[in-house]
């Protein structure tokens, strides 16, 4: 790979660059930190659009509208198809312009989407703005910053990804408490006014002014650190050895890896986002009140954002399928717990159970495909496999139907359980394929993007 006109200097300090936003104050601190600070704000903001703050929603909304628990979860369930959606569009533009401007974007449709649900009466209304809402933060922000945190680190990538994925889980600790104690003082619908202000100064700002494609485009390195040596193969053993090696779309589809990732990732979010969304609810119907409900959920919450970062340096020494193979266990093993979790300290031992597993399952997604598959053509290969994943939407739907159903959600848990093991068999078949005579992603050579 050849040198760029500026070598960073080692240990992880770079000189000053006229590229380098103005507002970032620590100028000889590498640059990639704060994309990673700003998806940490950003995925703090975006909170509102995911299962557990949806679900504190539930009780208020159905008292006054009258809507059952499928008809609520299908909004969650059109939100996460349509991120799959935006995905398919955005992640070839990701690749080629970086993904500042879909960010910027994303956080104003989130904003006026929550605006528009303070004000709905109909299903039909809370389908397409949420969905929207959920739709921009998922395909939008959570996949943009992802793609770029990826292209901007290397070595450090897990406790970079780490960093960045547990602002998600400290907002879903903070934001159930914080509802309801709006909900306390005021009405539900002046509680998605509140967030919409908080969701706009978290997302929209932040992302304008610092995030930046890749380290190539302001003359740094990923890591920060002038690379050596990547044209060795994959590694074989549990140890994490990655290299900067870049697959093409077409060359990962010939791997059995790839086939292996796309089942897991495809299966994934039909269980987490049903769990998450049903999760406060289905405690209620066990006998809790609602204050110990949402305890849980941010019990959940806290100890995966508090675990998040540790997992992240677990994953710089062990190899990511293997990663993904103990997550996959843990989850298995928390959904035993949740079926038979009918007292509160048995509901304890879920969330901290499932916020462990949950803290590392964050990374898991974004590592396997950059560690499998190298940096240059994520955006491309995240819109490929798009598409398998319209489908696994359905569980938090799926969900609600078997309960208003069958009055309890036994038989959805125990479903969610087999996809667990499915995404264990899947990791265990995914073995790292080496690429022949590979060659370093040298992106020197491509049109700098100011975005």
């Amino acid at each position: 790979m050849k040198e760029s006109p500026q070598d960073p200097a080692a240990d992880r300090e770079v000189e000053p660059n006229s590229q380098i936003p103005k507002a970032w104050p620590f100028k000889r601190v590498f640059y990639g930190w704060a994309i990673v600070w700003t998806g940490f704000v950003a995925s703090f903001g975006m909170v509102p659009m995911f299962g557990p703050v949806l679900g504190v929603f539930f009780e208020p909304i159905q008292e006054e509208l009258g809507w059952s628990r499928a008809t609520m979860a299908f909004a969650f369930t059109l939100g996460s198809m349509t991120s799959s959606l935006a995905t398919l569009a955005f992640g070839r533009v990701m690749d080629k312009y970086g993904s500042r401007a879909i960010v910027v974007v994303a956080g104003i449709i989130i904003v006026l989407a929550m605006v528009g649900i303070s004000f709905m009466q109909a299903p039909w209304q809370f389908w397409i703005l949420f969905g929207l809402g959920r739709g921009s933060a998922l395909g939008g922000i959570q996949i943009g910053v992802g793609i770029s945190i990826a292209n901007w680190f290397v070595r450090r990538r897990p406790r970079a990804v780490a960093i960045r994925q547990s602002g998600l889980r400290a907002g879903q600790a903070i934001f159930p408490m914080l509802i309801v104690a709006i909900l306390a003082v005021t009405g539900w619908r002046e509680a998605w006014r509140i967030l919409a202000v908080l969701t706009g100064l978290l997302i929209i700002i932040p992302g304008a002014i610092f995030l930046r494609r890749r380290p190539e485009d302001l003359g740094l390195y990923p890591d920060g650190e002038k690379p050596s040596d990547a044209s060795a193969a994959a590694p074989r053993g549990f140890g994490r050895d990655i290299r900067d090696i870049s697959w093409t779309l077409k060359e990962a589809r010939r791997t059995r890896a790839f086939w292996m990732i796309v089942m897991f990732v495809s299966v994934d979010r039909f269980a987490l986002g049903a769990i998450n969304l049903h999760m406060v609810i289905s405690f209620q119907d066990k006998g809790l009140s609602a204050v110990q409900a949402v305890s849980i959920l941010s019990l959940f919450a806290a100890t995966s954002a508090l675990t998040g970062v540790p997992w992240g340096f677990v994953f710089e020494k062990l190899h990511i399928r293997f990663g993904a193979m103990l997550i996959s266990f843990l989850l298995l093993l928390s959904m035993g717990v949740l079926i038979i979790a009918d007292t509160y300290p048995m509901a304890i031992l879920f969330g901290l159970v499932f916020g462990f597993a949950v803290g590392g399952s964050s990374l898991v997604e974004t590592l396997l495909w950059s560690d499998f598959f190298g940096r240059r053509h994520m955006g491309e290969i995240r819109a490929f496999t798009a598409p398998f994943r319209l489908l696994s939407p359905v569980g938090p739907t799926a969900a609600g139907y078997i309960f208003d159903t069958t009055g309890s959600y036994r038989i959805a848990y125990s479903i969610f359980g087999g996809v667990f093991f499915v995404m264990l068999l899947a990791m265990s078949f995914a073995t790292v394929p080496v690429k022949p005579e590979a060659v370093v992603a040298d992106v020197e050579g491509e049109t700098p993007a100011g975005s």
